[in-house]
């Protein structure tokens, strides 16, 4: 008789077994394909963003999957390494497409890639959700099957001309007395984020003092702030990616850089805060996303969890903010699993339509395409560092702290 509660628990166990492999059986696979850099000066970002596409499959699967009908589907991707080159990453597209006969793609990361492969969907009529391609220019194109789930790069550093001029009026000055210096990569993302610093700086009357592309490499931006350092700005814009941050906040540092506001992208990304420390102060750091904004979806949960539930998944992060761009990427992955619910199809021209009428509350924001394929329904927030802490500190409406001004040389 001992022996009937170990039968039924063996049985048991094996009734669970063959239940979950039913289950997963039941579930069949929809492959994306994704050129992503996982080498190359894109290196660090390119792998938030596979991070990302890779916790949001997870999480699908974990809720179901994908519901088409009375089937379920569970996400798979095809990655292959771009190198951070355009021309590899269209030569890639063109293999996922032609040789592994993928019909959906994630987006590359940066503005460049995205505008290397963009032709290659487009001629396929691949409908292509990116998550990393900021640039304004992208969607000036008439593409049909490209969406982006995050905010155009003209609005990247935008609040921070606002928030210098801002603090010129508390300061008892006038906004055109406001002197703005710009430092950034000669790539589309960064001319499009200059370009919309510059329309700013018109509107309210400051002088731009500075105008200067970075070094190639990216790598060295002392002749730079030799010129800072003589012409005194109110603000100072770099951006340059993961590498220009970080070359800009160790060189600010080691110059004694005294701008009062000083705005760059990619903090996270470069970890500002854990190769430099206290030098990282008081920079004022663009962002797509911050795990204390109110966003949430049934997937993921609030925006905190979401931040929560990946540094779980991976480790790595476990001392330092989740990158804006790991949270775009898994929203990019939710937006096609949406499309795919909402299309009842896998037809790829239903899923496009389906895509395109998108109109999503998720843990990253809204998203809601316009005609052109970009989100018009987030905006950007603006986040300083102060002793070590990212904390959002504009648009207003989004604060969470207030912004420290001027800043301390560190």
């Amino acid at each position: 008789m001992k022996t009937l509660p170990v039968l039924g628990a063996w049985l048991t166990g094996v009734f669970l077994l063959v239940s979950q492999a039913g289950y997963a059986q039941d579930c069949e696979e929809i492959t994306l394909g994704s050129a992503i850099s996982l080498t190359g000066k894109y290196a660090t970002n390119g792998v938030h963003a596979k991070n990302g596409y890779e916790f949001a499959i997870q999480k699908i699967k974990e809720n179901g999957g994908v519901k088409i009908g009375d089937k379920c589907y569970n996400f798979k991707v095809i990655y292959y390494d771009d190198e951070s080159k355009g021309d590899r990453g269209a030569t890639l597209a063109e293999r996922l497409v032609n040789q592994d006969k993928v019909q959906y793609m994630l987006g590359p990361y940066s503005s460049g890639l995205t505008k290397a492969i963009a032709p290659v969907t487009e001629k396929y009529q691949i409908p292509m959700v990116e998550a990393e391609g900021a640039s304004r220019s992208l969607f000036a194109q008439g593409y049909k099957y490209l969406f982006a789930v995050l905010s155009t790069s003209e609005q990247y550093l935008a609040s921070a001309v606002t928030l210098a001029a801002e603090k010129a009026k508390e300061s008892g000055k006038d906004p055109s007395d406001v002197k703005v210096a710009v430092a950034v990569e000669n790539d589309p993302f960064s001319l499009d984020i200059r370009a919309g610093v510059f329309e700013d700086a018109r509107r309210l009357g400051m002088q731009t003092v500075i105008d200067e592309k970075l070094p190639r490499d990216l790598s060295d931006m002392s002749a730079i702030l030799t010129k800072v350092k003589l012409l005194k700005p109110d603000l100072l814009i770099v951006s340059g990616h993961s590498k220009g941050a970080a070359t800009a906040v160790r060189q600010i540092s080691e110059q004694k850089i005294d701008v009062p506001m000083i705005a760059i992208t990619h903090c996270e990304a470069a970890d500002v805060v854990g190769n430099f420390g206290a030098a990282a102060n008081d920079i004022l750091c663009s962002t797509q996303w911050a795990e204390t904004l109110t966003y949430e979806d049934p997937i993921f949960g609030s925006a905190a969890n979401y931040e929560k539930e990946f540094k779980a998944a991976f480790p790595e992060y476990a001392d330092k903010s989740v990158p804006y761009q790991s949270a775009q990427a898994s929203a990019a992955v939710y937006v096609f699993k949406d499309a795919f619910e909402r299309a009842g199809t896998l037809d790829k021209e239903a899923v496009r339509d389906a895509i395109a009428a998108t109109d999503l509350a998720t843990f990253y924001g809204q998203i809601k395409f316009s005609t052109a394929g970009n989100n018009i329904a987030k905006p950007m927030v603006l986040r300083q560092i102060q002793d070590g802490e990212y904390n959002v500190v504009a648009p207003s409406e989004f604060a969470s702290h207030k912004v420290n001004w001027p800043r301390k040389p560190q």
